[in-house]
């Protein structure tokens, strides 16, 4: 189990919410969601709150974009700057969400989504890496190239090969002190898109309460792709 109680390092995926298109959409994910992962709702500034043991794990609200992952960051306001110099986009401009933090939605140059979190009085998740929680977060792109030189621009990451997976275009994303909070898969004509990666204590069970999907033994536990209501994609692993 890893507990959250302060700010995450700059770059760390530190938050992430789900978004519906409508009030009948949020009802219908929670209902789903509830019975994937076990866990109970409560509305805040954020939105909905997805507690598991009465704590947040992510979020949800109306909108559009699917799963979005929400970046750390110190001071949101000078990383939306950097995000415009390296090529990027600011979708949402920085804006507080009460005491809780400072928030903005971006797009990078190959044209994924992600949010910036800096965290007042809420961190982001404040469970992560077990049981029905998030567990990672990695970029699909057609253009590995140049998501390769915007992460690090914008964040400060370092790159390095995945010797486990020799035969894919897959680096992964290092925080200054070397930590790994995620990676870039190149993958040709792909839609660039972060992908949200939740840990199950088992795989195939969670699968059917999820609807089915696809499974892959994998060198890093037994994971499983599936689509939700919105037919959005997701990802679930159950680690050694």
């Amino acid at each position: 189990m890893s507990e959250v109680n302060e700010r995450q390092p700059l770059g760390t995926p530190t938050w992430l919410d789900l978004r519906v298109p409508g009030v009948a959409e949020l009802a219908k994910a929670k209902d789903y969601y509830g019975g994937v992962f076990g866990w109970t709702f409560a509305d805040g500034e954020l939105g909905t709150m997805c507690l598991l043991r009465g704590v947040p794990v992510a979020g949800m609200r109306t909108g559009d974009g699917g799963w979005t992952v929400h970046l750390a960051t110190d001071d949101c306001d000078t990383t939306a700057k950097a995000v415009v110099a390296a090529g990027g986009t600011i979708v949402e401009q920085p804006h507080d969400v009460g005491d809780l933090g400072r928030a903005a939605l971006a797009t990078d140059p190959t044209g994924a989504v992600f949010g910036l979190w800096q965290g007042g009085t809420f961190p982001g998740c404040r469970l992560v890496n077990e049981p029905d929680t998030l567990v990672r977060n990695d970029l699909v792109t057609g253009d590995p190239g140049k998501a390769r030189e915007f992460y690090p621009a914008v964040f400060g990451f370092t790159l390095d090969r995945n010797p486990d997976l020799p035969g894919f275009d897959f680096t992964f994303l290092r925080r200054q002190d070397g930590h790994e909070v995620g990676g870039i898969m190149g993958m040709p004509g792909a839609k660039s898109a972060w992908g949200t990666c939740f840990e199950v204590a088992d795989t195939d069970a969670t699968l059917a309460k999820a609807g089915g999907g696809t499974v892959d033994d994998t060198p890093y536990g037994r994971s499983a792709v599936f689509r939700d209501p919105f037919s959005v994609e997701l990802s679930i692993i159950a680690r050694p």
